[in-house]
């Protein structure tokens, strides 16, 4: 019955956790704010919006790692009550970003003709797909700046003002995006422009907010190499995690493309309330990355893995809600993305299956957390590739061996979404149930 009741440390974790859980729903609302407006435009427009957000979703997704690999090396030297080296190690990670931003929006803008070609789209949408990709181009810098300040401020354990910054946000790019593509008459180029705009915005809060952390500390805004190299080194590592997690994707996806487009529509479908469900539980993840480098760079070893028990403890808790939740739904979610007979008759089972894996991912997700925040990256690498090749072999089973209608869908959602989080449970519990990762941030982050 402990575990039921509400702990000081549940209230450090809700502190942290439920600003996250409304920041991180309102990034995935700038694209489809996007979408339901171009969608009015006509098909290929939408369509072109669709290939492109996909180039830039797996480009920007792929440089999350500068808000993951900022938020330990400021928790650590706020936990050994450094504020000064705190506040410097974030400076430093914006510089990076910068750094990062200028190089990939320039080869982005160098191979975004080939790559929108690879999908062979018509015309019309290779078009559409062109303008909205060259003009969102100019935000990734921008992008990359606000995952840089966005970790800082979660090394701070301040997720309020991320909250704020993305909130606002949105609601500024509704309204730009309606003016550029309705009133100006720019279409898709509105809409590009208009979230543009809106990051770059989000960028000068950030700065004006970072800049009276810099006063206040009195660190200077100079770059500091040997503060680059440990942002940069913790953020390759985690570069080759996140490549692994998108490969794990991309196979997937293309397993269900050979399923039939029936079955593409149902697992895609099934992966998008997925998708929905980890951002949500993502939030406890946040929280105990930001809170386990705090207390690891206070040398409280105990505290930390009371800390850890707790972020565990509600994941798989707000996992089993959801399992429930959407197992409960199963039988009618369908209807909510499709009308077409045959998706809706794969959808149910589909559906409850994906459930099943939610308190896995729960629990996945905050040791991922956890062994971000010990700045613990180079293992997560290592273990995002054999994760990899594990589950490999399971979806091409399912490519050589394909069942059919719902069956095929059934396994591959199995395959992906309980097999594939099932093996990163096992390198992560493995990890976190040692001594290895307590220690291992201190040579990285100069704490200890």
């Amino acid at each position: 019955m402990r575990f039921l009741k509400i702990t000081a440390i549940d209230h450090q974790i809700g502190r942290l956790a439920f600003p996250a859980l409304g920041a991180l729903i309102a990034e995935p609302l700038f694209l489809i704010a996007d979408s339901a407006m171009v969608g009015h435009l006509g098909a290929a427009e939408l369509g072109g919006v669709a290939l492109a957000a996909a180039v830039l979703q797996t480009v920007i997704g792929l440089m999350i790692f500068l808000a993951y690999s900022t938020t330990p090396l400021v928790a650590r030297r706020v936990g050994a009550g450094n504020l000064r080296g705190a506040v410097s190690a974030g400076v430093d990670g914006l510089w990076l970003a910068v750094v990062i931003g200028l190089v990939v929006a320039t080869l982005s803008a160098v191979f975004a003709q080939p790559v929108i070609s690879l999908f062979t789209p018509t015309p019309a949408v290779a078009e559409t797909a062109s303008t909205y990709l060259t003009v969102s181009l100019f935000g990734i810098p921008a992008m990359l700046l606000v995952y840089a300040a966005t970790g800082l401020l979660r090394g701070l354990q301040n997720t309020v003002t991320p909250l704020w910054v993305s909130g606002i946000g949105f609601a500024v790019n509704i309204g730009l995006n309606y003016v550029f593509i309705y009133v100006f008459g720019w279409g898709v180029a509105g809409s590009a422009l208009g979230t543009v705009l809106v990051q770059w915005g989000m960028v000068a809060v950030y700065l004006i907010v970072v800049h009276q952390l810099v006063k206040e500390t009195r660190v200077s805004w100079r770059p500091h190499l040997p503060g680059i190299i440990a942002g940069a080194t913790i953020g390759g590592w985690l570069f080759v995690r996140t490549l692994s997690l998108r490969a794990a994707m991309l196979t997937t996806v293309f397993v269900a493309t050979h399923l039939g487009t029936s079955e593409l529509a149902s697992f895609h479908v099934s992966f998008t309330l997925f998708s929905t469900a980890a951002f949500a539980l993502d939030s406890i993840a946040i929280a105990a990355q930001a809170l386990v480098g705090k207390t690891l760079g206070e040398q409280d070893i105990g505290l930390t893995r009371r800390m850890v028990n707790r972020c565990v403890y509600w994941g798989i808790v707000c996992g089993g809600a959801l399992t429930l939740l959407f197992a409960a739904l199963s039988p009618v979610l369908g209807y909510v993305f499709s009308t077409d007979a045959a998706v809706l008759a794969i959808l149910p089972p589909s559906i409850l299956v994906m459930s099943l894996g939610l308190s896995l991912g729960g629990y996945v997700w905050v040791l991922d957390g956890v062994l971000m925040g010990a700045a613990d990256a180079r293992y997560l690498a290592f273990t995002g590739v054999l994760n990899l090749a594990a589950y490999l072999p399971l979806a091409g089973a399912i490519y050589v061996w394909p069942p059919g209608g719902a069956a095929g869908v059934v396994w591959l959602t199995a395959a992906f979404m309980i097999g594939y989080i099932a093996a990163r449970a096992v390198t992560l519990g493995l990890r976190v149930r040692g001594t290895r990762w307590l220690e291992i941030g201190n040579r990285i982050t100069g704490t200890g």
